[in-house]
């Protein structure tokens, strides 16, 4: 039996901007992981201010190049107002903007346990 293909999926790497060009490389070599690591999804960087793309931009380029499902993970280590009550609002945007792709809003990198536990180890080493 064959089995149907996966959907196409994307990921967009969500951070908060800034106007220094070499803040954005950090967020940029996790998207060049992410690409090396599964070269069949799609990723993104995208931005709340100051930078572009913006999530909107970003979610709406990831659709256009075929995307029916795409993450979004926030790049931030602590949960403010831009992660609790901005982003939310973003994301309900996008749905209705594009109501037959899947969009999941991830937790912010600083709430996953293991990026915790990754910089305790640097901190530690």
């Amino acid at each position: 039996m064959n089995t149907p293909p996966l959907a196409p999926r994307g990921i967009v790497l969500f951070a908060h901007g800034s106007r220094d060009p070499l803040w954005r490389l950090p967020i940029e070599a996790v998207a060049a992981q992410v690409s090396a690591r599964e070269p069949a999804t799609l990723v993104r960087c995208a931005y709340l201010e100051i930078c572009t793309p913006s999530l909107p931009e970003a979610a709406a380029d990831l659709i256009a190049a075929g995307a029916l499902q795409i993450r979004v993970f926030p790049l931030f280590l602590g949960v403010g107002k831009h992660a609790r009550e901005d982003l939310p609002l973003l994301i309900e945007d996008i749905k209705a903007a594009h109501p037959e792709v899947a969009i999941a809003l991830l937790p912010a990198a600083g709430e996953h346990e293991r990026m915790t536990a990754l910089m305790a180890d640097i901190a530690l080493a």
